[in-house]
């Protein structure tokens, strides 16, 4: 199987988010009216909670497999040695949660008001999901993405007739969204297996180790993940501290409303989403060939323009969070519209955060990333409090708005000094970096505002909210566009990132096929 050039993979793993996008917001639809702000809200705090569990021991396998795969595709001992990692961890955390006596002062504390069969079923969906990530991470660093990225699409529309299927029938709930994910998950691990075992570079390969290449890959992944550690362990109990805050502060329907307004604030990652593994896996091969000036270019022509794009959606959605909150769960989310409001520019930023740290992580400056990260998660421990308590003099109270707030806040704060560095190594001038992300939010916001304003009061005041939506989603692309074809540096752009962009989209072949040497 010949590995797929970066544009094509781009093309199409741009095109998997797309599809999967419709998909998953009409998901996301039914699932927040068929289970309620309550339900939903546990599944958001479980699932948050043991996906924070798996990050932290996927600090010691994803960033290291994933760098070290893209510069020696032919190694498949990296393959299984991380999946034998895996393996432990998972049996690590399942056990782990199934040695929890039901019902202890351990399962009050961590988990409030959380029925212990949630918690089986929320760790067994994490480890589902760790998997998942990791073949996936195997397709990309073999350049076999264009295969992976139908087979997310084939999972995303078996997921949509499941549980649009189980809502018809009135058998949605708690347990059966959790057998629904089961299901899609299982088919993505097959369907990933299956296309992994068919690349020249696995067909045919042992699963089985002799130790001494297990003591140097378990070397090679230490040195390399190490000055993480603390890194992970601060993460993990911010994080935790985060939701577990919001739960005992708040409650479920808090929790709801934020896992809402994550969920919505998700659909901006679309395209910056699509291209950071590609990506991670150029400025890997760039690094290993020490090629500076290649990353510098990657950097220059991608970063920014997707950057643009992730703002194009998330300041839309943002002025437009009372109608978003009404469409995708009714008038029983109304509570989350100012969490939604905000946590639709979490994701903009999200942008610098996941392309810029690839830098990184592909040049092996896990030290200098890893100093950056706890920084700023402890700084925002004490402001999650303050914003999210409701002790007397002790806190504002806000629920998820208050939770929503302190994550864009930190994490514009994060970013901008990761982007320093990067530029700074990189040979790039940062100040423009950092210009275009306030000037090109600034011209959205004020389009997008606009356009609101024009439809809720001159042209179909009163109207429907679909309606309405659509309009003002209209007026504001139409704008958008128009001001940026004619002057991109509105938004910070030069008209040659919008050709090799275009150019990226429009090319089928971008280099031979074959594999990368």
């Amino acid at each position: 199987m010949r590995e797929d050039p970066l544009g094509r993979r781009y093309t199409f793993k741009l095109g998997s988010s797309v599809a999967s996008l419709g998909a998953n917001i009409i998901i996301q639809a039914v699932v927040a009216r068929g289970l309620g702000p309550r339900s939903f809200g546990d599944f958001s705090f479980l699932t948050s909670f043991f996906q924070q569990v798996v990050g932290f021991f996927d600090l010691w396998t994803t960033p290291a497999f994933f760098v070290k795969l893209s510069q020696r595709p032919r190694d498949f001992g990296l393959v299984a040695f991380t999946f034998a990692v895996v393996g432990a961890g998972a049996l690590l955390l399942v056990g782990g949660v199934l040695a929890i006596p039901p019902g202890s002062a351990l399962h009050v504390q961590l988990w409030p008001g959380q029925a212990f069969g949630y918690l089986v079923l929320a760790s067994v969906w994490a480890v589902l999901m760790w998997l998942v990530q990791l073949l996936g991470n195997v397709s990309d660093a073999y350049g076999t993405t264009v295969k992976a990225e139908t087979g997310r699409v084939v999972q995303k529309l078996l997921g949509l007739v499941i549980i649009v299927g189980l809502y018809a029938l009135d058998r949605l709930h708690l347990t059966s969204y959790f057998a629904a994910h089961y299901a899609m998950l299982a088919f993505l691990i097959v369907y990933f297996l299956w296309l992994m075992r068919r690349t020249e570079y696995a067909r045919g390969e042992s699963w089985r180790l002799p130790l001494v290449r297990v003591r140097g890959y378990a070397r090679e992944f230490v040195h390399f993940s190490h000055p993480l550690f603390l890194t992970g362990v601060v993460a993990l109990v911010a994080i935790l501290a985060d939701r577990w805050l919001l739960q005992v502060y708040a409650g479920s329907v808090e929790q709801g409303f934020y896992g809402l307004s994550y969920q919505i604030g998700m659909v901006c990652f679309v395209f910056s989403g699509a291209m950071t593994p590609l990506i991670i896996r150029e400025f890997s091969i760039a690094h290993g060939n020490r090629d500076t000036a290649r990353m510098a270019q990657l950097f220059r022509d991608y970063i920014p323009p997707l950057y643009s794009m992730a703002a194009f959606i998330g300041c839309f959605l943002g002025i437009q969070a009372g109608k978003v909150v009404l469409l995708m769960g009714g008038s029983g989310y109304g509570g989350a519209a100012g969490a939604v409001a905000v946590m639709s520019f979490y994701p903009v930023h999200q942008t610098y955060g996941q392309l810029s740290g690839s830098v990184f992580m592909a040049t092996g400056q896990t030290r200098l990333y890893g100093r950056i990260s706890i920084v700023f998660l402890l700084l925002g421990l004490p402001l999650t409090y303050l914003l999210v308590a409701s002790a007397p003099g002790a806190g504002l109270h806000a629920g998820a708005t208050g939770l929503a707030v302190k994550m864009v806040a930190i994490q514009l704060i994060a970013v901008n000094v990761q982007l320093y560095f990067n530029a700074k190594y990189l040979s790039l001038r940062y100040h423009r970096y950092l210009g275009h992300q306030f000037a090109s939010v600034a011209f959205l916001v004020t389009v997008a505002l606009l356009s609101m304003v024009l439809v809720d009061r001159w042209l179909n005041p009163g109207g429907r909210t679909a309606v309405n939506f659509v309009l003002g989603g209209l007026i504001y692309t139409t704008t958008v566009a128009a001001t940026v074809a004619v002057q991109p540096l509105v938004m910070g752009l030069r008209r040659e990132q919008l050709s090799k962009l275009a150019a990226l989209f429009a090319r089928r072949r971008d280099t031979p096929d074959g594999p990368t040497p």
